[in-house]
């Protein structure tokens, strides 16, 4: 009988790496999950306030716009070098840290005492959200099994999603019965609260290995990304022929470009390339951005069409987008389920076949339909929205070593935000020139006019001026056309989208990522729902390996 062979030490588990499953881990992520609430519906909260705060601020137009876009500009910047400090100093530590400035920056936004203040206020809270947003994600390898993993993310992705329209609602309650500087002081306890849960649930985790920032990469990273979302912003007004449209835009290529070179140079680089190598993380990231940028053109146009349409006021019109919250939560009950049955690729091509089809549907509003036509449609327009945000991140970062986790949820987040951004500026540009292709203003004189054909809130305000109800009614009808444009656009992106995605995407179910490996893995080619494993499988960085539907 022969002798056996030594057995082989198990290398201890890394900080990144949990050798058994956390006995608080879902009471902890409750804590995570407050978190990106927060931060979710701080993106929106602004919708229904602008009005009262340009009000009591003096605050112009174009300081307005920055008072809003502060917060996605620099939220954009600053996610990838975020993502990678988490990564390397420890990623409770870092989200608590950024929960800390968020709070901070919101107790300035309340004590502003002027738009300059408030948009640096702003500025910060999207520096704060930086550090949040690719954390939070973070640590679920760090606390979950991978069994638990899907799971895990699909609750924190809800909650963000359900941030998106919660922020209408929260605003309009609490303009309702304080000052315009309420929808950031409810922001304080919030955080606070999220904070102390974090220090006292979750464990500490890191990877002592991750690279060190490259402060060139992550110059170039803010520099490219700012540039990029500013340009896509200003670009519907100001333009896209402007010097300095142009001039941010070329930088942003330049820059990004610098980058992407000195990325595939680097032995360490900031921004990995090689996760964008595995076919189905990139897929997944490519599903995030075109869902993002159908959300924001889908959902901007919907206050306004509410609140001078319908001739609600600002909690009326966020309770109406409440049937858009619950096709979110049956989204995120159906979606595991459904990813079970199939795959990945199958309920990600469903979800935005679904939020198409809804899109469409909302492009038939006609001016008699009042907001039960809306009501119907946005159901499945947020379950579609849900099966695609919920999916696609989870299922990309199941494919993310630990060590990988924080700079792989700030890569998806980066994309995320530019996708919204692009969304914005582009579905803007389409509604403001079908509004204006549509008003009737030839018997006003141009002191008059001029505001009319920039808004149809402005158009309301000075048909009240004016005693003139058709000026009005013109105006209210040329927004519906200019609303029902943008849905008809944004739905055949997003239709489109289904088709690219279910005939790229490979339909393969995600391993969990191998922590031993820096590149993550790459699946084995099992197909979806025949209970086999899938088994990691090395393979060089410069392959993209993709595999056809």
């Amino acid at each position: 009988m022969s002798a056996s062979p030594p057995a082989t030490p198990s290398p201890p588990a890394t900080p990144s790496t949990p050798s058994a499953p956390h006995p608080r881990r879902w009471i902890a992520l409750v804590a995570v999950a407050l978190s990106t609430l927060v931060i979710g519906f701080d993106t929106t909260v602004l919708n229904t306030a602008l009005p009262d705060l340009a009000r009591q601020l003096e605050a112009s137009t174009g300081q307005q716009q920055w008072i809003v876009d502060a917060y996605t500009v620099v939220f954009a910047a600053a996610l990838l070098p975020a993502g990678l400090l988490g990564d390397r100093f420890g990623r409770r530590r870092t989200l608590v840290l950024g929960l800390g400035l968020f709070g901070a920056a919101s107790l300035l936004g309340t004590l502003a005492g002027g738009p300059a203040q408030l948009i640096a206020a702003r500025a910060a809270m999207g520096l704060a959200a930086a550090f949040v947003m690719p954390m939070s994600m973070a640590v679920v390898p760090a606390v979950f099994p991978p069994a638990e993993q899907r799971r895990a993310t699909a609750l924190l992705t809800t909650m963000t999603a359900v941030g998106v329209p919660l922020g209408p609602i929260v605003g309009g309650l609490l303009l309702r019965h304080f000052r315009w500087n309420a929808v950031f002081l409810v922001n304080v306890p919030l955080v606070l609260l999220a904070a102390a849960a974090c220090l006292l649930l979750l464990p500490e985790s890191a990877d002592p290995a991750a690279p060190r920032l490259d402060p060139l990469a992550a110059a170039l990273a803010a520099l490219g990304l700012s540039a990029l979302t500013w340009g896509v912003i200003e670009g519907g007004d100001l333009g896209w022929a402007d010097a300095r449209v142009l001039a941010a835009l070329a930088g942003s290529v330049l820059a990004l470009a610098w980058l992407v070179r000195r990325s595939r140079r680097h032995p360490h680089p900031m921004l990995d390339l090689r996760l964008l190598a595995q076919p189905v993380f990139r897929w997944c990231a490519v599903a995030v951005t075109l869902v993002s940028v159908v959300l924001l053109g889908g959902f901007f146009v919907l206050p306004a069409y509410f609140q001078s349409v319908l001739g609600t006021d600002a909690l009326g019109s966020g309770l109406r987008l409440m049937p858009m919250m619950g096709g979110l939560l049956i989204a995120s009950r159906a979606g595991e389920r459904l990813v079970r049955r199939s795959s990945p690729r199958a309920v990600i091509a469903a979800g935005l076949a679904l939020t198409g089809a809804a899109l469409l549907l909302g492009s038939r509003t006609s001016a008699g339909d009042g907001y039960g036509w809306t009501a119907l449609w946005l159901v499945p327009f947020g379950t579609g929205l849900g099966l695609v945000l919920i999916t696609a991140t989870a299922s990309a970062l199941l494919l993310l070593p630990a060590a990988k986790a924080g700079v792989g949820s700030g890569l998806l987040q980066t994309l995320r935000q530019v996708g919204g951004a692009v969304g914005v500026a582009a579905f803007g540009a389409l509604l403001a020139a079908g509004y204006r292709a549509e008003l009737d203003v030839s018997g006003l004189a141009d002191p008059a006019a001029r505001p009319a054909r920039g808004s149809v809130t402005a158009a309301d305000a000075v048909a009240a001026r004016l005693g003139d109800p058709a000026l009005a009614a013109s105006a209210h009808a040329a927004y519906l056309h200019g609303m029902t444009l943008v849905l008809l656009v944004a739905g055949i992106v997003a239709v489109l989208s289904a088709a690219l995605v279910a005939a790229r995407m490979p339909g393969t179910d995600p391993a969990p990522a191998d922590p031993a490996d820096p590149a993550g893995p790459v699946p084995a080619p099992v197909p979806a729902g025949s209970g086999g494993p899938v088994r990691p499988v090395a393979r060089a960085a410069g392959d993209p390996g993709e595999s056809s539907a």
